[in-house]
């Protein structure tokens, strides 16, 4: 079964001359979904995890799925102000500008072997500000994956840790 046919393509969005991959018509086949998570476990497996860490928010459905299957801990990387008590947060350049993401450090074990999940690797930049961020807790990435690589935009250049994907997509 090819996982991309069950992704569809979105023009011009959030803007002209961005193609938006939706998930959502993937997760609409259940099947399909299974086998989704089945290759992202085969990929993640042998980075022997003790947590998968989702990126807000379609990570959040791929990461909580993959953890489940893989029985690890499954942690947020959430937008700043969204997550309740203490957090510990990283402030990082986008192209235009600066965004910040936090995570609650009490549920992030110092030592554990983490692996940040998304559901797609464009520039890098977020994937990499959730890597520094959880190496702040004293865990460690090991390794990221995620479904859609966007070719061209070197994404995983920036990243300290390997990364992985199951399909690789024009940008």
């Amino acid at each position: 079964m090819n996982i991309q046919d069950h992704i569809r393509i979105v023009p011009d969005f959030p803007k002209p001359g961005i193609n938006f991959y939706d998930i959502a018509t993937l997760l609409k086949h259940p099947n399909v979904w299974r086998e989704t998570i089945a290759k992202l476990e085969r990929i993640t497996e042998p980075l022997k995890p003790d947590m998968l860490m989702g990126i807000e928010a379609r990570g959040f459905l791929v990461a909580s799925a993959l953890a489940h299957e893989m029985n690890v801990s499954f942690g947020m990387v959430r937008k700043h102000g969204k997550l309740p008590g203490q957090t510990l947060s990283h402030t990082y350049s986008l192209e235009y500008g600066e965004d910040k993401i936090e995570i609650q450090p009490d549920l992030v074990p110092a030592g554990a072997r983490v692996v940040v999940v998304d559901d797609l690797l464009a520039t890098g930049g977020t994937m990499h500000a959730a890597e520094t961020l959880i190496q702040k807790t004293g865990a460690h990435v090991v390794g990221h994956v995620a479904i859609i690589e966007l070719e061209g935009l070197n994404g995983k250049d920036k990243l300290d840790a390997q990364f992985n994907a199951l399909l690789k997509c024009p940008a």
